[in-house]
């Protein structure tokens, strides 16, 4: 077993080894004998070089002895009145009463008494330094030459200790039994404050350079073992049942979120732990002493795992908390990194960007993950939802909003901070700066998955930690974004090719393959600057959007969903109510309330989610930051470089810029996704600004869709100019409106833009683009509803009307549009009369089997959600195709189109008003957003506006299929009973069928050629050819005609599939000979009427 002197050396050892920087030019830190030892042998670790030799007595001046002294005079007075002129006293006198005060030691005993003990007496060292005939003077007086071994005296005493020395037992007994080794320092540390203001503002000494120097080495000493304990807290004694250890630390730092009135800001001398005023100046000594080497990593690294790792920052109830304990932990870490060491050190530390981090670890190891991933979204804070947002139904607009204003106000709160911590950090140091980024870049990185289709949020990082990242990274973008775009070129275009942070090795790109990335980025990163700061915000920023905030959005949405098919599967559950007074009925109702709660969770957190994602300041910030994303886009593309001042020309050129074809595409579709979460659900937050922008933007790749090689992009790119234009608030055309009719650049472009994606969604090369292209196509229709009435647009349309070949293929896509939507909608409101129908007899419907009854009744659902699809669709392009004939004709009348559309137009009015139209009576028509009535009206609006067309009452009359004088006669009588037309149009209809009549008895008369030649017929309309030609790849003879129509919606020889152009056929003039002559030889009829124009059409009212 070791000697326990031997021990006690060792130990003593370790602590000078520890301070052996303390002091500099003084000795070090030397030991002394605790209560109940021996005094250890002369060759102990003590350093004796300058203690153990007294100085010459002229050197210092013995002050009076201190049992002679009257009470004014002594050390610690406990109450001083005020005197005009301070008592001057010698230095030595003052340094003995300063260390005195400051250590609260003494070496003599009669002090120690006077102060009741106050003023420990370390007994042990009077004893050694009397031993080392340190001093000659009796009572020994204090200095700063052993400062160091006074303090380390003091601290070795241990309240709890047992001694065999009486007169010392009063001693021991007096120490406070509960305080700590650092709350003692802290003590020491505050006492040298009020030292060193007493001495600048009283003077009681002269020699103030000398003493300032004596306070500097005692607070470097105090804060030296300080900080040695909050590394070591053991290596004193310390009370039982305490925390010691940085913990001693963190509790004040914990307390700062406290000041909030000037009384709290005032130190009280009575606590023994620091006030919160006081923090900040400890820190900086701290900083001060242990900077050098980094040692400050070991002392304050511990404090700073502690902080930020706090237990509050993991409790369930996360922001939504009543005692708001997260806001301590902000409080204390603003207060570290206020000192700029350690904000650098900060930085450091292993946790800052811990290597080993997962996608979802990263929040929960990482120095700033646990207070970024505070927040009210409820995948990990469902108690969010449940406290503010529970019974959503129950709950009014008033209540609501005021939940909404309080979750709002503590999140901007907590991101205010965070970005002011973040801030800190960035303009500590370059290299802390360096870490701050990186730190960033590691949240992107490994969150690339949340940018998937499916994702298991397990894996990822959550929505609270991305979207309060996403709030820091748009602060740190705002002063690069000034309303001028001064700085918009300081963003280095070829970053990609030099920079890592940001992985774009999955990411698909605007219009390149992953080959040409490759290739570009060898080709400049050799010759790419290093990245400023500007352009590493701006890209990771626009990173961090990608897989945080844009990805929470579409969770959010998906809300929205479930919603939906939760109530369809509700209404399948109540069906008819058949179930109720049966056996089925209690298993029904609970299958209807877990149903009806599933709904009231999905709405709680839908309301959750809108705090953040909605909260007006997050919105206005971000389309602050969607705007200089999409002027610098169209900046990158504009060949002199200069939008937006001049604004770009339109169209752009036919060549791409490689460094805009490399962008991943999400650069483009997140601005288009947040523009259309924007105008669908804030649209007042455009009033601001982003309305301009947002249609430069919108035209610029409209009116140049080669620049974007994704189909389904351009489609939101012209989705988000529809809900622009639907009804908002006052304004019967939406948000958008005002700008659509009045923008130059939309007065300029917009209807070439919306004409040139009419036709190209055509052709999408997705599987569902046959569908795609109905949706594409009525937002077109509503875009162009909103700006009808403004002539300048009108004038536009004509002018792309002169375009004969554009547009003519333009509107046979319209014809073909109304064709198909036309035939569905009237089909499955037929098929929805019938059941209805069926059902409407109670009896015969009761009978059916109940298996019957239920597939009936969900083939009745699934016809309603489609119909209304399809009659919505239909109507809008029908409205399109009834305003565009009325503000050019020409085009319509191409051989091409004017057959066609005499065809759609009568067939659809056989349905409207022929035989069959009882069957599209279905029960609550506006259900299914069918107008009969309008529809009817806006075809026979067609009609009238092409009228005194004779090639076009030439083609009515040419259907064979559909057109009946019949037809008309009802048509015209209906439009005059409910009313729908006025006098003069339904004459003016009654006058265009007097002249179809009369035309049809002439074509009868033309046409009766008798038995047609196989080889003069058209092979697929198997009608006789006026204009042979010969299609290059398959040989086949056709019609001019026929071909040309073809080629309107397909671009490929119907025989053969391969591609073909109108330009490439050949003309058949052989053919073409024979059958003029045939016709020739066959007229010979007369094609006169002489029936007055009252006996061919009857639009009598009376009528049945």
């Amino acid at each position: 077993m070791s000697d326990p002197q031997d021990e006690a050396d060792r130990i003593r050892a370790k602590r000078l080894a520890k301070l052996q920087t303390v002091g500099s030019g003084t000795s070090s830190p030397g030991p002394s004998s605790a209560p109940g030892e021996s005094k250890p042998a002369a060759s102990a670790k003590a350093p004796v070089a300058q203690s153990s030799v007294p100085k010459p007595s002229t050197a210092r001046t013995p002050a009076p002895v201190r049992d002679n002294q009257p009470p004014a005079t002594s050390p610690v007075p406990l109450k001083r009145k005020p005197v005009a002129t301070p008592l001057k006293v010698d230095f030595p006198t003052w340094e003995d009463e300063t260390i005195s005060q400051v250590f609260k030691v003494t070496l003599n005993r009669t002090v120690a008494e006077r102060s009741g003990y106050d003023i420990v007496w370390l007994k042990a060292l009077e004893k050694e330094l009397e031993s080392e005939n340190y001093s000659q003077a009796r009572p020994m007086l204090l200095s700063g030459e052993i400062a160091d071994r006074l303090l380390i005296s003091r601290l070795e005493l241990d309240p709890q200790a047992m001694s065999d020395d009486l007169e010392y037992v009063a001693v021991l007994a007096s120490l406070p039994p509960q305080m700590t080794v650092f709350e003692y320092l802290v003590g020491c540390w505050r006492r040298l404050n009020s030292a060193r203001v007493a001495l600048m503002k009283k003077t009681r000494v002269t020699e103030i350079q000398q003493a300032s120097a004596t306070l500097e080495k005692i607070r470097d000493l105090v804060i030296s073992y300080a900080g040695l304990c909050l590394q070591e807290p053991d290596m004193f004694p310390q009370p039982q049942g305490r925390v010691i250890g940085p913990a001693e630390l963190v509790s004040p730092l914990l307390s700062l979120s406290a000041l909030s009135a000037p009384l709290l800001s005032s130190s009280s001398s009575a606590s023994p732990t620091l006030s919160p005023s006081e923090v900040e100046d400890f820190l900086t000594d701290l900083a001060r002493r242990f900077e050098p080497d980094n040692e400050i990593d070991e002392v304050l690294g511990p404090v700073v795992r502690q902080l930020v790792f706090h237990d509050s920052l993991f409790r369930p109830e996360g922001l939504g908390g009543g005692d708001a304990s997260w806001r301590s932990v902000v409080s204390g870490l603003e207060a570290l990194v206020s000192v700029k060491s350690i904000a650098i050190m900060l930085t450091r530390l292993d946790e800052w960007n811990p290597p080993s981090a997962t996608a979802a670890s990263l929040e929960k190891v990482s120095i700033m993950g646990p207070l970024c991933r505070l927040g009210v979204f409820s995948r990990e804070w469902p108690s969010i939802a449940q406290t503010y947002f529970s019974d959503p139904s129950k709950r009014t607009k008033n209540d609501v909003d005021s939940s909404y204003a309080s979750l709002r106000g503590t999140l901007k709160s907590l991101q205010t901070s965070l970005f002011n911590i973040f801030n800190t950090l960035v303009r500590a140091s370059a290299e802390s700066r360096e870490a701050v980024l990186e730190y960033f870049a590691s949240a992107v990185k490994l969150n690339v998955r949340r940018g998937g289709m499916q994702v298991e949020m397990e894996t990822v990082a959550s929505d609270s930690f991305m979207m309060n990242l996403q709030a820091v990274m748009l602060r740190f973008a705002e002063p690069f974004m000034d309303a001028k775009y001064t700085k918009i070129d300081r963003i280095d275009p070829l970053y990609y090719s030099v920079s890592s942070r940001v992985d774009l090795k999955e990411e698909t790109r605007i219009k390149a393959t992953s080959d040409e990335a490759a290739e570009w980025v060898e080709q400049n990163k050799a010759k790419a600057a290093a990245p400023n700061f500007i352009s590493d915000v701006f890209y990771l920023s626009m990173a961090m959007s990608h897989y945080g905030y844009l990805r929470t959005i579409q969770t959010y949405e998906d809300f929205a969903k479930h919603v939906d098919e939760l109530q369809r599967h509700s209404e399948m559950l109540n069906g008819d109510g058949s179930w109720m007074g049966t056996p089925f009925q209690a298993r029904t109702e609970a299958a209807i309330n877990q149903v009806k709660n599933e709904m009231a969770k999905i709405q709680s957190h839908q309301l959750a989610f809108r705090v953040q994602l909605l909260d007006p300041e997050l919105v206005f910030r971000y389309i602050g930051f969607t705007n200089f994303i999409s002027t610098w886009l169209i900046r990158s593309v504009d060949p002199r470089k200069s939008h937006p001042s001049p604004t770009i020309e339109l169209p752009l050129p036919k060549d791409v810029p490689m460094t805009f074809r490399v962008l991943p595409e999400y650069t483009i579709e997140d601005v288009v996704d947040y523009l259309l979460f924007v105008v669908r659900h804030s649209p007042e937050s455009l009033d601001l600004s982003g309305k301009s922008e947002l249609v430069i933007f919108a035209l610029t790749f409209l009116t140049s869709t080669w620049y974007i090689k994704n189909p389904f992009l351009k489609a939101k790119i012209n989705e988000v100019l529809f809900y622009g234009v639907l009804p908002y608030g006052h304004d019967r055309h939406g948000i958008l409106g005002g700008t659509l009719n009045t923008h130059p650049v939309a007065l300029k472009h917009l209807m070439p833009a919306l004409m040139h994606f009419y036709i190209e969604v055509e052709q999408t090369g997705a599987s569902s683009q046959f569908y795609d292209k109905f949706n594409a196509r009525r937002n077109i229709a509503y875009i162009l509803k909103a700006v009808w009435d403004n002539p300048v647009h009108r004038e536009a349309l004509n002018a792309e009307a002169r375009n004969v070949d554009k547009f003519v293929r333009f509107i046979n896509l319209m014809i073909n549009d109304v064709t198909y939507l036309m035939d569905e909608s009237l089909s499955e409101l037929t098929q929805i009369h019938n059941i209805q129908t069926e059902m409407k007899d109670q009896a015969t419907w009761a009978a059916q089997p109940v298996q019957y009854r239920r597939e009936r009744e969900g083939t009745l659902r699934s016809l309603e959600r489609h119909a209304s699809g399809y009659t919505t669709l239909g109507k809008s392009t029908v409205g399109l195709l009834k305003d565009f004939t009325a503000e050019t004709k020409a085009p319509f009348m191409m051989p091409e189109i004017v057959d066609k559309l005499a065809a759609m137009l009568d067939y659809n009015l056989d349905a409207l008003v022929g035989p069959k139209c009882q069957e599209l009576k279905v029960k609550d028509p506006e259900k299914y957003k069918f107008n009969p009535r309008q529809l009817l009206s806006d075809i026979l609006q067609v009609f009238l506006n092409l009228s005194d067309q004779g090639e076009f009452a030439r083609a009515v009359a040419n259907d064979g299929r559909s057109y009946r004088k019949e037809l008309f006669e009802r048509a015209g009588m209906l439009a005059r009973k409910i009313p729908l037309k006025s006098e003069t149009e339904i004459e003016q209809l009654r006058l265009f069928i007097v002249k179809v009549e009369e035309t049809r008895a002439t074509i009868e008369a033309e046409e009766d050629l008798g038995e047609i030649p196989d080889e003069f017929l058209d092979p697929l309309m198997f009608t006789l050819m006026r204009d042979p030609v010969i299609l290059p790849s398959s040989r086949a003879v056709i019609d001019r005609s026929t071909i040309k129509s073809h080629l309107l919606s397909d671009t490929k020889d119907p025989f053969n599939r391969v591609p073909l152009a109108i330009e490439d056929v050949i003309p058949n003039h052989e053919l073409k000979a024979q059958i003029d002559a045939f016709l020739s030889e066959r007229r010979n009829k007369n094609t006169a009427l002489d029936k007055p124009a009252e006996e061919v059409v009857h639009m009598d009212v009376s009528m049945d």
